[in-house]
């Protein structure tokens, strides 16, 4: 089974038969359904099922030569709705089966995201046809939680809002320089990293880690698609699973100035969610781009 299937209101699926009549039901009731060949040998199908706003299960398989469809796995997702657009952005595929994880170099902080690609049969149309991939491409990121809880937010003045916008956007452009080779970029970043890092220890003796750390991105566990995250609650809305009638919740999270969707079922939620407020948890992240028709 798989364990993001609560995020989306499936805490009930708790073995290999409810888990397989599912895919059953999502196979059969399917909302939306891709085709296409691949390295023209096989034909390539998904089967998805939309149970509630932007929110579905996917499931994945081939056909054979008599036209049978064979299940090779399924995956829960999320939509994401806010776009930005990235040069450098690369797909791989995973040693086990036909998934892609997606790579992202160009983000705001300067540290590269990998997440769980949704579109693959799209990117095996743009393959298949050796389409050149522009210089930019929008990519949509959203993410699926099983576990998180609601901090209160830092209070702040217009000027420590203003003075950290500053900070940010000098930050990214020499991070933009130290990719280009600028030595002396490079050496700033690293002093102030040590600045960072000295100031932190120092204060963390005294002070409580959430009032000096507003947000965070940082990878999780040995999956390399899985984050840490502590970021501002943007927007907020509840909604049911229309199948399971299980009530979620559908935030958009603004971490390190990185937007993204996501869902958590509302029990595996601590605390009281509200607009201002962070969000802190473990998040499994998703993405999908934008490929050229």
């Amino acid at each position: 089974m798989h364990k993001y299937l609560r995020a989306i209101g499936f805490s009930q699926i708790i073995n290999r038969g409810q888990s397989e009549e599912l895919m059953r039901y999502v196979i059969t009731n399917s909302s939306d359904r891709i085709f296409t060949s691949h390295d023209d040998h096989y034909m390539f199908a998904e089967y998805r099922r939309a149970f509630g706003d932007r929110i579905g299960i996917a499931a994945r398989g081939e056909f054979d030569e008599e036209n049978h469809f064979y299940e090779d796995f399924y995956f829960p997702y999320i939509l994401g709705t806010k776009a930005f657009s990235s040069a450098e952005l690369s797909v791989e595929r995973h040693a086990e089966k036909e998934t892609y994880a997606g790579i992202c170099d160009d983000i705001k902080d300067g540290v590269s995201l990998i997440f769980y690609l949704q579109n693959v049969l799209d990117y095996y149309k743009v393959n298949h046809a050796k389409t050149v991939f522009p210089k930019e491409m929008d990519l949509y990121l959203s993410a699926l939680s099983v576990s998180g809880m609601i901090v209160m937010p830092l209070s702040k003045k217009k000027t420590d809002v203003a003075r950290d916008k500053k900070a940010a956007a000098s930050r990214r452009e020499l991070i933009r320089e130290a990719k280009l080779g600028n030595e002396e970029a490079i050496e700033t970043l690293t002093l102030e990293d040590m600045d960072t890092y000295s100031n932190l220890s120092r204060k963390i003796l005294k002070e409580d880690i959430y009032t000096l750390v507003d947000t965070y991105f940082m990878p999780c566990g040995v999956e390399c698609d899985h984050y840490s995250v502590l970021g501002e609650i943007l927007s907020l809305n509840f909604m049911e699973n229309e199948l399971t009638k299980e009530r979620l919740c559908h935030m958009m999270i603004n971490c390190n100035d990185i937007c993204f969707d996501m869902c958590i079922n509302e029990k595996d939620l601590l605390g009281e969610p509200e607009v201002g407020r962070r969000f802190k948890g473990i998040v499994w992240l998703q993405g999908r781009i934008q490929f050229p028709e």
